[in-house]
């Protein structure tokens, strides 16, 4: 439908060191890779006040500080499955746990406690990723293994103020990452099994999801995971099992692609560095973290409070 767009390679920025990776097998791998080896599998770039690069270390419960420098140090370690996180107002990191729900892990003092692990008396399925509205609501999603043979899975809100936890939509193959446009006149959120990014208009000022329909279709690779979106609402889709990050303008047209020279785990994205033109994102398979500049910068990413 579409010309090809230009491409560009990505820059190694940090690379795991050899001491901080384990060669064990995890019941995580031998689900999620089909029992391939992850000595640290990336995902949730986030940066803190410092300029410093947080991403998590989902089977080994890790969360890894990385220096402006790209220098690598373990930042925190729990008995949890984290994925996606954002930082709160008050320093301390929100998680999206696949094993444990949302979790709340504080660098400080190393405590992580559950902030949500069930609704209406049910676990959730497995939590991935999330993002925080102007007004400081939550949103989250629940995958666990959905996907087309089983298309249960959710997203949710948490109201800012009443901590109310509410179910937003439900029946999605596989939803993981999800960004607001500039105007939080609706979210795009991320379907891996259907290979494609929807869009959810939220109409009533943002009190119901109408009319979701699909605003890029993707192929090949295993489908979009993580999502993130620059001022002009030209939104970056990490396209895991493609090996490649793919920015499409706010009309959906494909802008540019960008390709990394060893693996095909491209996952999560976050802008940052200079003038937050930088986007920093992980491949997860050799435990890098790949950095590019853009042509516009990134949006700001809102702190909340919980």
């Amino acid at each position: 439908m579409f010309a090809a767009p230009p491409a560009v390679m990505a820059e190694a920025f940090c690379r795991i060191p050899d001491r901080f990776r384990r060669h064990e097998t995890s019941e995580w791998a031998q689900v999620q890779l089909h029992g391939a080896s992850a000595p640290a599998f990336l995902e949730g770039p986030v940066f803190d006040r410092e300029g410093n690069l947080w991403v998590t270390d989902i089977p080994w419960g890790r969360l890894f500080r990385i220096a402006p420098d790209g220098t690598c140090d373990l930042g925190f370690e729990y008995d949890g499955q984290p994925n996606g996180m954002k930082f709160l107002a008050d320093g301390r990191l929100l998680v999206a746990d696949h094993h444990k729900g949302m979790m709340i892990c504080d660098p400080a003092t190393g405590k992580a406690e559950p902030w949500f692990d069930r609704y209406l008396l049910e676990p959730f399925l497995g939590c991935n990723d999330l993002t925080i509205a102007k007004n400081g609501d939550i949103w989250f999603t629940d995958q666990g293994q959905s996907g087309w043979h089983n298309p249960n899975g959710r997203l949710f809100r948490v109201r800012a103020g009443t901590g109310r936890l509410e179910l937003m939509l439900d029946g999605i193959p596989s939803p993981n990452g999800l960004a607001f446009n500039k105007a939080e006149t609706a979210l795009f959120l991320a379907v891996t099994r259907a290979n494609a990014v929807w869009r959810l208009p939220l109409v009533n000022e943002g009190e119901v999801i109408s009319k979701v329909g699909t605003f890029i279709q993707m192929s090949g690779g295993s489908g979009p995971d993580g999502l993130t979106i620059d001022e002009d609402d030209n939104l970056v889709v990490c396209h895991v099992g493609f090996g490649a990050v793919w920015l499409f303008s706010n009309r959906g047209e494909p802008m540019l692609r960008i390709d990394v020279p060893e693996g095909r785990y491209t996952t999560n994205a976050a802008y940052g560095g200079p003038d937050n033109k930088w986007l920093f994102f992980t491949e997860s398979s050799t435990s890098t973290v790949y950095k590019v500049e853009m042509p516009v910068p990134g949006r700001p990413i809102y702190p909340a409070s919980i």
